[in-house]
């Protein structure tokens, strides 16, 4: 595994990517990735809504295995 510089970050943010990579089931450091990427595309793209970006991240980091086929319930005449 290759190792990268350390950076320092406040306790606080540290306290709360903590918080929620518990529940996300991240790393620390994967937590405070993932929120970098967020804040960057939202930065690249400041007419998608933040939320809508997060999840959009968030299922492309999802393994194909677990996807579940999209099933319309509306029936086409």
């Amino acid at each position: 595994m290759k190792t990268t510089p350390a950076i320092h970050i406040s306790e606080t943010l540290y306290n709360q990517a903590r918080i929620a990579a518990a529940s996300e089931q991240r790393t620390i450091a994967g937590q405070v990735e993932f929120w970098a990427k967020v804040g960057r595309a939202a930065l690249d793209n400041p007419d998608l809504p933040v939320g809508f970006i997060a999840e959009s991240l968030a299922a492309m980091a999802e393994p194909r295995s677990d996807a579940v086929l999209f099933v319309s319930r509306s029936r086409v005449a």
